[in-house]
């Protein structure tokens, strides 16, 4: 079935490079373009896409303001598509507050040498949020509005640090990972007895703004991962847009310790950071004291890697299709036989506390 997309940017290049790169994908049809928000709002209402990709900066009704009315007058899966400046920081994290999919660089130049590459990626994330459970979406949100800790960092107790890391979380997500993010890791307590470590596919820059976002909401640390920290209970890792994460032994200051290694090698299944990388990195490390959770997600990325966390002996625990914004990856999982535990997103706290503990 072919995908309908709707484009809302009041530039006309811009209008004209996003369409001519939907058309060229077999599966995409544009059926229709729109100059500001208000436009875009009253052809959504008219044409129904299946998906809409939305500028921030516009005139009239900015991208923002018209994602949170299509949201509530007209539901409809919908990409940001913005420019990475000043405002990345604020524009990510207010548009997975309202309702998007996903969030995404717009195309810098039509010459560009990474064009190609680029216009892989906006059509795969169309193709996705076509998929898009829009009932999960709206959970979310409301999970958020509940929250009268919202935006208040939660209470830490001082805690003394394990002489070794006890336990593992590693975890990998994709499309509407960042809320499951936020309801997952803000429920965990200061003195669990284990390190986090996150793959969440997204673009440079986006990764540091859902760190800060994540470390306010959340009892544990939570930091965007750099060359060489260490791995630490308490602490949570998320690896950068662009870089692959790693865990590697290093023994140059004293003792062995785990330590992050980042790097630009290939991507995998077209996403780096891989969540395949990290769980295969975490295997040997960590063998049986690895709990490896898989999200929301379009694809398989993390079904490879957690194959082998399974043969070290660790447990892999699968997102329910019942929570799930998009089932690709968790279900991949399900479909080759890897889950210990098959949770829906609210139960899975509770659950890992208990194995752990």
């Amino acid at each position: 079935m072919t995908i309908r997309a709707l484009i809302v940017d009041d530039s006309a290049l811009i209008r004209r490079v996003l369409s001519d790169i939907l058309n060229e994908d077999p599966k995409i049809k544009v059926v229709g373009t729109a100059v500001n928000g208000k436009d875009g709002l009253e052809k959504v209402k008219k044409l129904r896409p299946d998906v809409v990709l939305l500028d921030n900066v516009m005139p009239v009704l900015d991208g923002l303001t018209t994602l949170a009315r299509i949201m509530r007058e007209c539901p409809t899966p919908a990409v940001i598509v913005s420019a990475l400046g000043e405002k990345a920081e604020e524009i990510t994290l207010t548009a997975f507050e309202y309702g998007a999919v996903d969030v995404i660089e717009k195309p810098s130049g039509i010459l560009s040498q990474s064009m190609p590459e680029m216009a892989e990626e906006i059509c795969r994330n169309v193709r996705t949020a076509s998929k898009a459970n829009l009932k999960n979406l709206e959970c979310m949100r409301d999970l958020e509005l509940q929250n009268p800790e919202k935006g208040e960092k939660k209470e830490t107790r001082f805690r003394k640090k394990a002489a070794s890391v006890r336990n593992i979380l590693a975890i990998g997500a994709s499309t509407g990972g960042p809320r499951a993010l936020e309801k997952l890791i803000s429920s965990f307590p200061a003195e669990i007895p284990a390190a986090v470590l996150v793959v969440q596919h997204m673009p440079p820059g986006f990764t540091a703004s859902l760190s800060k976002r994540l470390d306010a909401k959340s009892a544990l640390r939570v930091k965007e991962a750099q060359e060489g920290d260490r791995v630490e209970e308490g602490t949570v890792l998320i690896a950068p847009g662009n870089y692959h994460m790693e865990i590697v032994r290093n023994k140059v200051n004293g003792p062995e310790e785990e330590v992050v290694h980042l790097s630009c090698s290939p991507k995998e299944l077209g996403s780096r950071p891989s969540v395949n990388v990290l769980f295969r990195s975490v295997a040997p490390v960590y063998g049986s004291r690895v709990i490896s959770l898989v999200l929301t997600g379009m694809n398989c990325d993390g079904a490879d890697g957690a194959e082998e966390i399974k043969k070290m002996g660790g447990k892999i625990i699968a997102e329910a299709r019942s929570s799930c914004v998009v089932y690709g990856m968790p279900g991949e999982i399900v479909r080759r036989n890897l889950a210990d535990l098959v949770l829906p997103l609210d139960k899975m706290a509770e659950e890992i506390i208990r194995l752990i503990e």
